[in-house]
């Protein structure tokens, strides 16, 4: 299989059928791919709505976490569980596109056609349809973000993401990784490449992230990071 496309969510039952169905519209006979939603213990109808789904189509899957782990928990258990090369992750409030994946998976073809090192495309939402405080909070965390890591990513809070399964597996696991997977790659001998996205508002549902609380763990995050970084050190081995 080529492609698993992971969407971990906590409480967004009215979003899950329409972004399903856009996902089948972007990639129905464009690529061989799986449908891996995470359910991070929500309390809404997502447990039934993800039930139904699984009855109606073999290549759409769920988990459930039994307690609840947060994001970055619920895409590792996706790429766990995923049967793709390739992981393509999705926020599943459908502020992200479907539509932006398979130009993501050509240029991700481009890539390794040319380029020897692992690569990662990053979703860029370059016209942002957040409200004002987290555009303001999101664009202070980039810059110091950028400063502190080297990472060259204009946008990595971006949900749209695809990598190669294989190389997420070998990055270390911590809570809120979601936020540094860029870094990650970087820190395995990879590469970024950012691509303009599609981003849109919120139309059902509510945020389940304030910018205070994610400015309290994002210090602490930033610098375990740098720790990581510091420390990297990726053996090259060859069978005799």
């Amino acid at each position: 299989m080529q492609l698993s496309v992971v969407v971990p969510v906590l409480n967004e039952a009215e979003n899950i059928r329409p972004l399903v169905a856009e996902i089948r519209a972007a990639l129905d006979g464009k690529l061989d791919y799986e449908i891996i939603y995470v359910d991070d213990g929500s309390t809404d109808a997502t447990p039934q709505i993800l039930a139904e789904l699984r009855a109606q189509g073999p290549n759409f899957r769920s988990l459930r976490h039994v307690t609840r782990c947060g994001q970055s928990a619920g895409v590792r258990s996706g790429v766990k569980a995923a049967r793709g090369t390739w992981i393509a992750t999705l926020d599943g409030d459908r502020q992200n596109d479907p539509a932006d994946i398979p130009a993501m998976w050509d240029r991700a073809q481009q890539e390794i056609a040319t380029n020897p090192k692992p690569v990662l495309i990053a979703g860029w939402r370059v016209k942002r349809q957040d409200v004002l405080s987290k555009r303001i909070a999101s664009r202070l965390a980039n810059k110091l973000r950028r400063a502190m890591l080297k990472d060259g990513t204009p946008d990595t809070g971006c949900g749209l993401k695809l990598f190669p399964r294989e190389q997420f597996l070998e990055f270390p696991y911590f809570k809120h990784m979601h936020r540094y997977l860029c870094a990650l790659m970087i820190r395995q001998g990879g590469h970024i490449v950012s691509v303009p996205v599609n981003h849109r508002h919120r139309t059902q549902g509510v945020s389940k992230y304030g910018n205070l609380d994610r400015a309290l763990v994002g210090v602490s995050d930033l610098l375990g990071v740098a720790w990581l970084q510091r420390r990297a050190s990726i053996p090259t081995a060859n069978e005799e």
